[in-house]
């Protein structure tokens, strides 16, 4: 329906939106029906000083405002009446014993013009469907044929004068558009106020939302659902930390036995499935350590002093039995200490696994 001209409601200028609205185009303006306005009065002046300038009567409507527009923006059926003469178009009562002796069904004509009080709006026909193209309305209003007579009669129960539209409009694109398809409305229109209303309560809601939303980020009142919600996330997210957390410190520990292991076993016997105490742990510990020494010092030593090597064993096993500290350089204690550790952290773990 985007070919239908349609003019929105502006002030109080309803008819001059009825007849553009009629003509599908931008055909009138306030100024030009003003200036038919005028002309009409003049005339009615004219006319009135027939019967004398001194007249009672005379004096009376000069006092008396216009009978045809005011200062809101209406206009009488009389401006609308001469501004249609200007196409040659001509408007009959609808329900006037003259036209209703004609016996014309309404889906017949091309065009209506409907007023009730000081609100004026067109009814046309464009290509093969009726629209309602009431300015006070968002959009053009698609009527059925079988409604067009029930629409204009609900119109007259409830006050409105109904005016048909005699004579050829002026050619318009959407009645050409229309003439080859025809269109559906999935959505009736609404009123402005309506739409307008609708719009204020929405943002309203709006507000109101980020009010409380904004409340509660300041001070800390969440809503008791909302509260719990944050709680349980809160604790899931802990149980997972914790969870990854005890995953890497096994799998940590794992390589590292691994790897000590690997080291040990070549050198130290162990009894499978034997729980050792710490007094054994420290005496084998010791023996790998003289050993390791052992490989040091012969590696270290001239080959001329191999020839007294029970001399060398003999330092090298007083020294071990009385202070290794004395004897190992700091990186031999640093790999000391590291396999000691990994070794009290493997036992605790086995032990933790049987309980």
């Amino acid at each position: 329906m985007e070919s239908i001209f349609h003019e929105k409601q502006e002030g109080s200028l309803c008819a001059q939106h009825c007849l553009n609205n009629l003509l599908q185009g931008e055909y009138f303006s306030p100024v030009e029906l003003s200036s038919i306005a005028h002309q009409l009065d003049e005339e009615e002046r004219m006319r009135m000083a027939e019967g004398g300038v001194t007249s009672e009567d005379y004096r009376t409507f000069l006092q008396q405002p216009s009978g045809n527009m005011d200062d809101s923006g209406f206009f009488s059926i009389q401006v609308i009446s001469n501004a249609l003469k200007v196409w040659g178009l001509e408007l009959i009562l609808f329900n006037s014993p003259e036209y209703q002796r004609l016996g014309i069904d309404p889906i017949n004509e091309r065009s209506f013009i409907c007023n009730y009080k000081e609100h004026w709006f067109t009814v046309r026909k464009l290509g093969k469907q009726w629209f309602n193209l009431n300015s006070l309305l968002t959009g053009p209003e698609l009527i059925s044929d079988t409604y067009l007579a029930l629409f204009l009669a609900q119109l007259q129960q409830e006050g409105y004068s109904i005016f048909v539209v005699k004579g050829d409009l002026p050619d318009c694109e959407a009645d050409q558009l229309l003439q080859m398809i025809r269109v559906q409305q999935m959505h009736r229109p609404k009123l402005i106020g309506e739409e307008l209303a609708q719009l204020k309560e929405q943002r309203v809601q709006k507000a109101d939302l980020e009010q409380v939303l904004e409340a509660n980020d300041g001070s800390g009142v969440l809503d008791e659902d909302e509260e719990d919600l944050r709680r349980a996330l809160a604790l899931s997210r802990q149980q997972i930390d914790m969870e990854d957390e005890e995953a890497d410190l096994r799998r940590a520990i794992q390589l590292s036995m691994q790897g000590s292991s690997r080291n040990i076993s070549q050198d130290i016997p162990q009894a499978s499935g034997t729980h050792l105490t710490s007094e054994e742990l420290r005496k084998r510990r010791e023996a790998y350590f003289e050993k390791q020494q052992r490989q040091q010092q012969q590696q270290q030593d001239p080959p001329e002093q191999l020839s007294h090597p029970s001399e060398t064993l003999t330092t090298s096993s007083g020294a071990l039995g009385s202070d290794p500290g004395d004897t190992m350089s700091e990186e031999d204690m640093l790999q000391a200490a590291v396999t000691m550790s990994l070794e009290t952290v493997k036992n605790n773990f086995i032990t933790e696994e049987k309980k």
